[in-house]
């Protein structure tokens, strides 16, 4: 099942509890190609994603994120890795900082938002012990963890949360401005 860009976007919710069933193989390549498909700085892609579908590694995953029980139990956890090596041989210390950081979080987001699109539930996860989930996926401290992608099929359909108003989110040219709307 696939939806209209704009119902993805807005009917996405994070997904903590999912089926005891497994991500078929063709919907992990379409998440994949989603999230390769993501822009970057320079088109360096400085980040790695580490498919996790070993149940032992998931509970370590959780562990790794302070208890997160759903970690262990979505059958499949997308780990994205920022690469600052890579990014900083062309942009100096602002793509070690910040853009393979970006890099990561792009990816990141283009992989869930195509889980939704097919009918996947997920759960973006940022709180963890960097040096832990470094150890369970066998990476080497040059790399920065940025966000854990837990996967698979919904077992509940949360509510929308409230979103703030655009007038209080946004500005218009310069801070000071609130952006209207008509």
């Amino acid at each position: 099942m696939q939806r209209d860009f704009f119902e993805v976007v807005e009917s996405r919710r994070s997904i903590r509890a999912f089926l005891n069933k497994e991500v078929d193989e063709d919907s992990l390549m379409k998440i994949l190609q989603a999230a390769n498909s993501a822009p970057s700085a320079g088109d360096l892609q400085a980040y790695e994603i580490v498919v996790v579908r070993d149940s032992r590694r998931r509970e370590k995953l959780a562990s790794a994120a302070f208890g997160q029980g759903f970690v262990a139990r979505a059958p499949l956890v997308l780990v994205f890795v920022a690469d600052p090596k890579r990014s900083s041989r062309r942009y100096g210390r602002r793509g070690s900082d910040l853009y393979c950081i970006q890099d990561a979080t792009i990816g990141a987001c283009y992989a869930q938002l195509a889980a939704h699109a097919l009918g996947l539930g997920s759960v973006w996860v940022g709180a963890f012990d960097d040096d832990a989930v470094l150890d369970v996926i066998g990476a080497t401290p040059d790399l920065v963890p940025v966000a854990m992608i837990a996967i698979g099929h919904p077992a509940e359909n949360p509510e929308k949360r409230p979103r703030r108003a655009l007038h209080d989110l946004v500005r218009l040219e310069d801070i000071n401005y609130p952006f209207k709307t008509k």
